[in-house]
Parts: C-alpha cells; structure tokens; sequence
C-alpha cells in the first residue's frame, strides 16, 4: 500500500490539518505516503514526517491546467508506484478522476462540506466528481444525509469518518492559560466567552455580540479568535456593534494565536454560532470539549452530532441571538458541580468518538480495505 493525498493547497485550515494527521499516521504505520498541493506553510510539518511533497497547481479551476495536472499525476502514480489516491476538494479531484482513468489507479474523496448546489445545472455537476471515486469519506452525519438527498449516491459508497480533535494536544492541560487571560485584560473572575473562527458572517460573530447585549450577566468578557483574511468591510462592522455594548462588556478581537490550548483554557464557555449555513462538522466544538469546557453550539449541521444538547453542551437555534443570550445566561448560572459533570462527559465522549486517532485509524482501515478489494 502506498497512499498519495492531494489537496488545493496547504495553507492554515481544517482540511490542510486532516491531510497532516493522515500524513503523520501513515507515516507511523510505515506506510508510505505522499501529498500533492500547491504549496503553503504546512509543507514545512510534512517534512517533519520524512513524507514527500509534490507542488502541482491543483488548486486552479482552469480546464487546460486540470487536465495538465490529471496527465502529470497520472505519471507520478505510475513511476513512484502510487496503489491509492485520496482527494479533498473538487477542483483537484477533476483531475484525479483524469488520473485515476489513465493510470487504473482508484481514488477516494472527502467530502469536507456542506457544497451549495444552485445552480444546479452548474454546481451539481461539478460537485458530482467527488462521488465517482471507488467510495465517498464524509465527515459526519449531516454530509452524508446531504450527498444522498441532493445526489442519490448508494449509502453504501458512503463511509462517516469524523474529522478529529487532536487530544494529545487538547488534553486539559493549558498552563499559560492565566497568563494569556492578563494579557488579553480579562480580569480574574470574568467570564469569559469566546467564539474562535474566522471573521466572516459564515462564523456568527454578529449573533454573539448582539446576543451579548441582551444579557442579564454583568460584567463578561467576549473573545474573538481569528483572522478577517482581507475582510475588511465586515471586521469593522463588527467593531462598529461592539461600540453599541455597554462599558460592562469587555471585547478583544485576538487575530491569531498559536496557542489554542490557553485560549480554551482561559475561557468560561466556547461558542459556535454558525447561523447562515450549518458546518459540516466544526472541530473548535469537540477542540473545547477536550479541554473541558462549556461549548454553546447552533443547532443544525455538525454541530447536532458533537454535542448532546444538556449532557455534552448545548444547543441553541440558529440566526436567533435572543435564545442564544438566554443560554449563556443559564449556563454561566449553573452550580460548579453540574457544570464539571457536563464538562467531564463531554471530554470522555470526544477520546471515544471524535479524536484524531479514531480518525486516522479509520482512514487507514479503509484504504487497507480498498487495497485487498484491488489485490
């Protein structure tokens, strides 16, 4: 067995961290292994592996580079004598599928996202490249509900492996936590709820700040975890809604941190207010979880799947501020005890469910699986 991963790009994000783990895993395993991309920052942490990267332009959408880059990996595959390819996003994939054709090599596609589909005449085709591998990776529940209701695909050619939380990393431990907490200005005792996430309105700031506006808690501490990647126009509209809080809400916008550990550490609760589209799995949830704490989530997408609503975390409805402020208000009221029962149950079902490990160990187990059905 021999794997090849191929990827847009490796830049900072949760597919580009998957392909990592993957990397890492079979690397362990002794498995030999290999990633196609366009370059980026994380190529530095494959070569920490001992495993080789190949720099394609596979992040383009143009016919003629798709079609270039499927007969070039086609011819990778052959001469390095690659016996299974894994693809994360759909532009490349086009030219996987080419690759696999000329090579008679399969492959296997994640499907890391909810893809719109309207147009349908457009996007469906397009998306439908991701479902013509020998079978579809979703990353939860929610994806797989979604490729069957808007493609019709056998459930059958359909594996949920959940993307993972790296526990050995989030394990609990966060030492620089009260350090970070008195560089930020959060003063001992404030709660502190933070929403990490790029700033866009896919991300729900705007619900948490007016959410925070109509609570009866005072004074409490707001943190905002993430870059606006060139969003200009929306990250002062955020700013231009913190202006309206009154003085007894503390807001730090914080662009990035190398350290999520403290982050989640140093926070009271951990909110995902995902509200105009539902995530297909979202891992700052199960992230927070094992660090145990309070996770606030909307209810649609992943989010219905990482927690259980009262027992793991809870779940407000989405787009809906008014509910979402009731529920930090209640949730910062609970007595110490039940709130360290919810946060240990959360912590025991994130090690048993949705851990990096269980991940990579499904993924290899199925490319084992697609390998002895190729033999």
């Amino acid at each position: 067995m021999k794997i090849l991963q191929i990827l847009p790009a490796l830049e900072q994000g949760g597919v580009e961290r998957g392909t990592v783990e993957i990397a890492a895993a079979l690397s362990k395993a002794g498995i030999e292994n290999a990633v196609i991309s366009s370059g980026g920052p994380m190529v530095a942490q494959l070569e920490k592996f001992g495993v080789r990267h190949y720099m394609l332009p596979v992040h383009s959408k143009n016919p003629f580079v798709v079609w270039r880059n499927g007969r070039r990996i086609a011819k990778i595959v052959r001469e390095e004598g690659y016996t299974l390819m894994h693809v994360r996003s759909r532009a490349p994939a086009w030219s996987v599928l080419l690759a696999s054709r000329l090579s008679g090599v399969p492959y296997v596609a994640t499907y890391h996202g909810l893809y719109g589909t309207k147009p349908a005449w457009l996007k469906k085709p397009y998306n439908r490249v991701m479902l013509k591998g020998t079978c579809v990776i979703a990353v939860s529940d929610c994806v797989r509900k979604h490729i069957i209701e808007n493609y019709g695909l056998d459930p059958s050619r359909i594996v949920r492996i959940y993307r993972g939380a790296d526990t050995a990393v989030f394990n609990g431990k966060a030492p620089h936590a009260a350090e970070l907490r008195r560089s930020l200005g959060f003063g001992d005792g404030l709660p502190v709820i933070t929403l990490p996430g790029r700033l866009t309105y896919l991300k729900g700031q705007k619900d948490l700040i007016a959410a925070a506006g109509m609570m009866k808690t005072r004074p409490i501490g707001l943190l905002f975890v993430g870059s606006d990647q060139g969003r200009k126009e929306y990250s002062a509209e955020l700013r231009e809604m913190v202006k309206q809080l009154p003085d007894s809400v503390k807001v730090v916008f914080l662009e990035h941190s190398s350290d999520m550990p403290s982050v989640y550490g140093m926070s009271d609760i951990v909110v995902s207010a995902t509200s105009v589209k539902p995530e297909s799995f979202g891992r700052t949830i199960p992230e927070a979880q094992a660090m145990g704490r309070l996770v606030v989530g909307t209810a649609h997408g992943g989010a219905c799947e990482t927690i259980i609503d009262g027992k793991t975390g809870f779940l407000v409805p989405p787009a809906k501020p008014e509910a979402l402020a009731a529920k930090l208000d209640e949730v910062l009221a609970m007595p110490d005890s039940l709130k360290r029962e919810i946060c240990e149950a959360a912590a025991k079902r994130v090690r048993e469910e949705f851990s990096t490990a269980k991940m990579c160990e499904c993924t290899i187990e199925l490319y084992r699986k697609i390998g002895s059905q190729c033999a």
